[in-house]
């Protein structure tokens, strides 16, 4: 039978894109650079417009110069910090945000702000150059990037915000909100939404009000008596964030969640928490007796790491509990966390 001019050219192509990835040096993940080499040929094919492409090209440019950026980085925790760019220096809220990166920096955690001026320059001031990370959006009446993380080889500039906040949840093992406005409110909800519906892994997220502040206590209390008492929101949920007006307090949330905590992976059909510390004597009876209902089956129990863990050695001598968790209850999950985090 003769082969379909179609068959042919689909593997002269794949020929020229094998070749490609050989001349590349790097054939690791061969197969999703193969994959990213299709996407954009299959939008040729489907006659995308320019207008897309041009979307698709500085998405993919942005994200691949930040993720090198981030690279260096990638075992050292790190918070995103939010909050007005109007904020006054000098203004509670600013030495607040200062005080809150420089302790975050004394427990070992780099700090990732927007790189403007308000919150995010007193973040970065109390974390210091070496210690920041900036992740400016290129916007046409503001904002350039604040003294302490101009011209830093951490900094990185964007056009598209959906590339900019992916980078805020995705490189952040923790996450802390001061006052703002539009921004910070739609950063707060979007972290929350990623958490509580299992598309970020659980972490801590704390809303900082000053001292005599009421800022995120009122926004407490809406969230309250318009997403819990009206069942939008389970009562479970309220287990994914903290309101404090004390940076101690809000230090303190962060260093206990990573208490006995590290990290977690899905392998295949389990949920491995790895912990840092054995668990105390009994405490995984107890565990398994109150957080039955969130087990698709079986028991949550201690293995060791698994063989799909492989490409992770510095963290193969964690201990590990494995369980089926049915993939809804993340509030009920970061209750588990908190639990192991017990002393």
């Amino acid at each position: 039978m003769d082969t379909q001019p179609d068959t042919l050219h689909a593997k002269s192509v794949d020929d020229l894109i094998d070749r490609l990835i050989q001349s590349s040096g790097n054939t690791t993940d061969a197969d999703l650079i193969v994959e990213i080499i299709r996407t954009a040929l299959k939008m040729a094919r489907d006659g995308s417009s320019r207008g897309d492409l041009k979307i698709l090209n500085a998405s993919l440019k942005e994200l691949r110069y930040a993720f090198k950026v981030f690279a260096p980085y990638r075992r050292v925790r790190k918070v995103s910090i939010f909050g007005s760019a109007r904020t006054p220096v000098n203004s509670p809220e600013y030495l607040q945000a200062r005080e809150f990166a420089s302790r975050m920096t004394d427990e070992g955690f780099m700090v990732i702000t927007g790189a403007g001026p308000g919150i995010m320059e007193a973040a970065n001031e109390g974390a210091g150059k070496e210690m920041s990370f900036g992740v400016n959006i290129l916007l046409p009446f503001e904002q350039d990037a604040n003294r302490f993380v101009h011209g830093d080889p951490k900094l990185v500039h964007l056009r598209y915000f959906f590339t900019r906040k992916l980078l805020f949840v995705k490189e952040a093992d923790a996450v802390a909100l001061f006052p703002g406005g539009v921004g910070t409110q739609d950063e707060g909800f979007e972290i929350l939404t990623l958490v509580q519906t299992g598309k970020s892994n659980p972490l801590p997220i704390v809303f900082i009000d000053s001292p005599q502040g009421s800022y995120w206590k009122d926004w407490e209390a809406y969230f309250h008596q318009h997403l819990i008492e009206t069942g939008k929101v389970s009562r479970e949920d309220l287990c994914l964030f903290k309101v404090a007006n004390r940076v101690e307090a809000a230090v303190e949330e962060i260093r206990r969640f990573y208490h006995r905590y590290h990290s977690l992976r899905f392998v295949r059909d389990r949920l491995i928490l790895r912990l840092s510390q054995p668990l105390p004597e009994g405490r995984l009876e107890e565990i398994n007796q109150e957080f039955a209902d969130i087990l698709q089956k079986g028991r949550i129990e201690e293995t060791g790491p698994l063989s799909d863990e492989s490409n992770e050695p510095h963290i193969a001598h964690l201990e590990r509990v494995a369980f089926y968790f049915d993939r809804t209850q993340y509030g009920r999950l970061r209750g588990l966390i908190d639990r192991i985090n017990e002393p």
